[in-house]
């Protein structure tokens, strides 16, 4: 009987010691891997400044236009970083782009293929003025009383963003073919997460300085971080 006892218990421990070892882990473990970029830009900012006489209640009397900004530790904002070989279905992420104080804020919005929610928060007469290539132009008018537009991109493609009111203007939609993208911050940095495992080639875009690459291999469960330097 001790010997029958002792059987079982030997083939109970080898069966948790399996179980124990095809236990899955964590979801993160099993599922993508997380992209750090920080982009930087080793020369100076670019600063354009243009007297305002139109609106100065809500727009000020000077228009500020950055087409290069360059923060702390020469990172650079605004650069749109992307992983364009990863492939994965949309979110159903919202974007949004409001005009306050006659700008486009934020300066760059990235987005899937989909609605884009345009706001007027200057209680002022705006115009969507559109400049692309893939996806239809846009140019609407979007008077005080309208205070929210949607409008329908669908194809991937840069877009350039402009108001025919107030010709300073400037903002960019970045419409992406996959959901692994972001936008810098003020620190030039950028996070993607739940890439696929896989290599790939990494691509940060910025509207003055073009475009720059960098070759990464994402793993399960870990993070890459990737430097990136855009060029004049």
């Amino acid at each position: 009987m001790r010997k029958v006892i002792g059987a079982f218990l030997a083939i109970a421990l080898v069966a948790g010691v399996a179980a124990v070892a095809h236990r899955p882990g964590p979801a993160g473990a099993q599922g993508g891997g997380t992209i750090e970029a920080a982009v930087t830009y080793a020369g100076a900012q670019v600063v354009e400044k243009l007297k305002v006489n139109k609106d100065t209640e809500k727009c000020g009397t000077e228009a500020v236009i950055e087409k290069v900004v360059v923060g702390p530790n020469k990172g650079l904002a605004n650069a749109v970083v992307s992983v364009p070989g990863a492939k994965g279905a949309p979110k159903g992420m919202k974007a949004t782009v409001d005009q306050h104080g006659c700008k486009f804020v934020p300066h760059v919005t990235a987005m899937t293929p989909g609605e884009l929610e345009l706001k007027n928060s200057d209680d002022i007469l705006h115009n969507i003025h559109t400049y692309s290539t893939a996806n239809p132009s846009i140019n609407k008018a979007q008077p005080k009383f309208k205070k929210v537009m949607m409008e329908k991109f669908e194809k991937p493609e840069i877009i350039k963003l402009t108001c025919d009111v107030h010709s300073w203007m400037l903002g960019w939609v970045a419409v992406m073919p996959n959901p692994f993208f972001g936008v810098t911050d003020a620190n030039g940095a950028a996070k993607i997460d739940s890439v696929p495992p896989g290599k790939y080639t990494v691509e940060a875009w910025h509207e003055t300085l073009g475009k720059q690459t960098k070759e990464v291999e994402v793993k399960a469960g870990q993070t890459t971080k990737v430097a990136i330097e855009m060029k004049k």
